[in-house]
């Protein structure tokens, strides 16, 4: 059985990972602050700005465990605002820079990260360069939470070269919603400028957890970047009519079938493996 730590299982995407690792017979351990709901899974209170507790964790912890297989590391603080500039920054990045360094130091391979969609120009007052977004857009960060997503992925490829036979996933996953976050879904199609700032985008949790284990059953070595999103929209309006609508004069670079999503999963679904399974239509409409 293969020993994954999750970091910030406890969270909103963090729950759904470890219950999905848990069903697929991976054993958890969670990495937290709080102690995750799942009691299936081990839980050791971890603080990930304390390097040496890092290490730690990523090695052994007495009557838990003397190895751990892979890392995947879903901790932050979770989003711009929520605490102020330089708290965000120094803190979401001291963590990762720990998660990656101790990962090294503990001869763990696999490592699964959550980077972020907000990396891509986010919420889009500047339009973006051309729709769907994909990993070669270029990256354009707007808030201090962005740019230490940046600084993580700038991280995750100087290790990787250090070490050639590591594996660093990020996984630019876009806005997490659970099952009971569908009722509000209708309301967007009123008003399109809503959610506009992410290209009306959504990954549902569960989706975003199978996004997790494909990635950490990727065989491969280096870094890799993914868009995680699902494959459609907030709205109910078809793609091609909002992009015309709210970004008139971005590139539309292929025909856009449908509500299909405008934040390109094409490189998650030829890497890993990755397919939505989940919509939102099925519990709101």
């Amino acid at each position: 059985m293969t020993r994954v730590v999750v970091t910030g299982g406890s969270g909103k995407l963090g729950r759904a990972v470890v219950s999905d690792l848990l069903e697929h017979d991976y054993e958890v351990v969670v990495l937290d602050r709080v102690r995750p709901s799942d009691g299936r899974a081990s839980f050791t209170e971890t603080d990930l700005t304390d390097y040496g507790q890092v290490v730690e964790a990523f090695t052994a912890i007495d009557s838990r465990y003397s190895r751990v297989d892979a890392v995947v590391h879903l901790a932050a603080i979770p989003g711009p605002g929520a605490r102020p500039n330089a708290v965000t920054f120094s803190h979401n990045v001291s963590a990762s820079y720990h998660v990656f360094a101790a990962a090294r130091a503990a001869g763990v391979k696999n490592v699964v990260w959550a980077s972020s969609e907000t990396l891509l120009g986010l919420p889009l007052d500047t339009p973006p360069a051309y729709i769907p977004i994909d990993e070669d857009h270029p990256v354009r960060p707007e808030s201090a939470y962005a740019l230490g997503k940046l600084m993580d992925e700038t991280m995750a490829a100087q290790f990787c070269r250090w070490d050639p036979e590591l594996k660093l996933i990020g996984l630019r996953f876009s806005n997490v919603m659970e099952i009971a976050d569908y009722a509000a879904f209708p309301s967007f199609n009123h008003d399109p400028m809503l959610r506009k700032w992410n290209l009306w985008g959504y990954i549902d949790a569960r989706d975003g957890a199978q996004a997790v284990r494909k990635a950490l059953e990727y065989k491969g070595t280096g870094l890799e970047v993914c868009i995680i999103a699902n494959a459609d929209t907030v709205m109910t309006t078809p793609s091609a009519e909002l992009a015309a609508q709210v970004f008139p004069g971005v590139p539309v670079t292929r025909e856009l079938s449908g509500t299909e999503t405008m934040l390109s999963i094409d490189k998650a679904r030829r890497l890993l493996g990755y397919e939505p399974r989940h919509t939102w239509r099925s519990t709101a409409l």
